[in-house]
């Protein structure tokens, strides 16, 4: 029988992640064209039963009781197939299932199906939820999204902002910035004004890492993303870069090549920030230049500054 639970994985938003692959292969809500999955093989918005949440239980039970090492004990058990998780009738239940282990437990949707009552109650057993944010244009969220017919944006917009009110656990938003499609001022402005209104822990912002499921598709540039940056911290309290480098992206280490390629993964930095930063550790700014020409980081001017980059994989 395939594997259905893995792990655990490292994740800048949770640490060490054992992931539960709830739902089949391509089974959504969206068929997303940044997706590093692939194409959905099956499109639809009613909930069904797919795997015993008892089954899911017994195979997480297995793979706890074989880790060896305590450093890779998950801080998270997340839900997070390679479908629509509330897809699956029986989330509530699994959740349930699992609390059993004392592990918070996490759920990564697109938000598609958030409108509903019965989706919303099982969510709210969650310790933490990620929800999916990458338009609040209708025409561009058909074209990023790729959504199912019978979807509408402002259910799942409305939806987002009456669980927001409701949910005790973390809350955060993800943001997928595809170039030439999410990627203007006009997008960034509509986008955080929403997230605005429900205050969300930590509003993240994404690129495509992987290859996606539609061809052409490339990530938005780091001018775009420094934009994007600066437009939403105007508007949200936490803002944070996910651009496919995970690691200890706060910590001083007192080493400035390592703390400065690990922020600016995270965020893009100040130019008179990146030199306190190099003060504090006594190096040289014949270092900063040398990552320049490495291509490990991006100078970007900015609304009268200039900002440092994690140049991002292409």
């Amino acid at each position: 029988m395939e594997r259905r639970v893995f792990g655990p994985v490292p994740s800048r938003r949770l640490g060490q992640s054992l992931g539960i692959n709830n739902i089949p292969y391509k089974i959504c809500t969206y068929s997303c064209i940044y997706c590093q999955v692939g194409k959905a093989i099956k499109m639809q918005v009613n909930r069904q039963e797919f795997y015993k949440p008892h089954e899911l239980a017994e195979e997480v039970k297995v793979l706890l009781r074989d880790i060896q090492d305590n450093n890779q004990y998950p801080d998270y058990i997340t839900v997070v197939p390679d479908g629509e998780p509330t897809l699956d009738i029986h989330l509530g239940e699994l959740i349930d299932e699992l609390k059993i282990f004392k592990i918070p437990i996490a759920i990564i949707t697109n938000a598609s199906l958030i409108h509903l009552p019965d989706v919303q109650k099982d969510l709210l057993k969650t310790s933490f939820v990620s929800v999916k944010v990458d338009a609040v244009n209708v025409e561009t969220w058909k074209k990023i999204n790729k959504c199912h017919k019978k979807l509408n944006l402002n259910d799942i917009k409305k939806g987002i902002q009456f669980f927001a009110k409701q949910f005790k656990g973390k809350l955060v938003t993800e943001t997928m910035l595809v170039d030439g499609i999410n990627d203007s001022h006009n997008e960034f402005e509509g986008i955080a004004g929403f997230i605005e209104t429900f205050n969300p822990d930590t509003a993240y912002i994404s690129i495509p890492t992987r290859p996606p499921a539609f061809k052409g598709v490339l990530p938005a540039n780091e001018v775009a993303v420094t934009a994007a940056y600066n437009i939403f911290r105007q508007h949200i309290a936490k803002v944070e870069l996910l651009t496919g480098y995970e690691g200890n992206a706060f910590s001083s280490t007192g080493n400035f090549r390592e703390d400065i390629l690990s922020i600016t993964a995270v965020h893009p930095m100040r130019e008179d920030a990146v030199l306190e930063l190099m003060h504090k550790t006594g190096d040289q700014k014949n270092l900063l230049d040398a990552l320049l020409e490495e291509n490990l980081l991006e100078k970007i001017q900015y609304g009268g500054h200039y900002y440092y980059l994690r140049k991002f994989k292409k």
